[in-house]
């Protein structure tokens, strides 16, 4: 355990959760088990905040995590309906272990602080081995306040084979849009934005066409379903914007599902005319000025 108790400043990355009935003891407040439950759940949004899907990025280093040792220690206690906030931080990365400070919080109150340490892994012996640079890049980066994510925009033929990864991967395998609908010859003229995490995978794509003079047309967004909620959206959109800008448009209009409407209107889109269905999916016309 840490010699002082952490703060909220002490942390770039908060979860936060609503404490539920069933986590209520005979003393009305949250039963000590389950604190340790909080943080692992937060461990799990942690590595989509890092843009990582945990399986496949394991999987690609060779390894796995597992947990050496879970210290908790308890300050305050929370009770049922509470908002608290978990936040966690890498504070070392050692030759094969991994050890991260855990705080929860009910605003600035620190309720409970804890240590944990990964040890990587091979997962079939379970077995130590060295932590891969790759992996300690990403998480000391993180703990630094760098980005997690590049985002690289091209042509098809620069930037074809991630973009179609990861729209195979969203429009044809998880939402059922036929293959044959979801390529078109616009793929070949359109300004083409990926994002990569630090493990060199692409996790996210879009791309940007031309609507009219002066108007861009924004179009085949996706995001990995794993890490959607973690903003990569929002940076393909951010960059695809700038080339519009820079190219000299003046407006951008693109077909949103109806689902993600609620995204597109936080960052500045209105929208316009009504819903219709494209490849069976309800979309709605959406606009913004460059």
């Amino acid at each position: 355990m840490t010699a002082a108790a952490p703060q909220r400043q002490d942390f770039r990355f908060f979860h936060r959760l609503r404490v539920r009935w069933v986590e209520v003891d005979m003393q009305k407040i949250v039963f000590n088990g389950h604190y340790a439950m909080y943080l692992d759940t937060a461990m799990g949004d942690y590595w989509r905040a890092l843009a990582l899907p945990y399986e496949e990025s394991m999987r690609s280093l060779q390894g796995d995590l597992y947990v050496k040792r879970l210290l908790v220690e308890y300050h305050a206690s929370a009770r049922y309906d509470e908002v608290l906030d978990v936040g966690l931080q890498c504070q070392r990365v050692g030759t094969s272990s991994i050890q991260f400070l855990g705080g929860i919080f009910r605003g600035e109150q620190l309720l409970v602080s804890g240590e944990l340490v990964y040890v990587f892994a091979d997962p079939a012996s379970q077995t130590s081995r060295p932590v891969p640079d790759a992996l300690r890049q990403v998480l000391l980066g993180h703990a630094a306040g760098q980005p997690v994510v590049r985002v690289q925009t091209g042509t098809w033929q620069d930037l074809s084979a991630d973009a179609a990864r990861v729209r195979t991967e969203v429009f044809v395998q998880e939402q059922g849009i036929a293959v044959e609908e979801e390529w078109d010859e616009a793929d070949a003229t359109a300004v083409h934005a990926v994002a990569y995490n630090g493990l060199n995978q692409p996790v996210a794509t879009g791309r940007l066409l031309v609507h009219a003079p002066g108007v861009a047309r924004i179009g085949r967004m996706a995001v990995r379903q794993a890490l959607r909620g973690a903003g990569l959206g929002a940076q393909i959109l951010q960059a695809l914007m700038s080339a519009a800008r820079d190219r000299g448009d003046h407006e951008v209009v693109l077909n949103a599902q109806l689902s993600a409407r609620g995204f597109y209107e936080r960052l500045g889109y209105q929208v316009r005319g009504e819903v219709f269905h494209e490849v069976d999916i309800p979309h709605v016309q959406m606009s913004r000025a460059l």
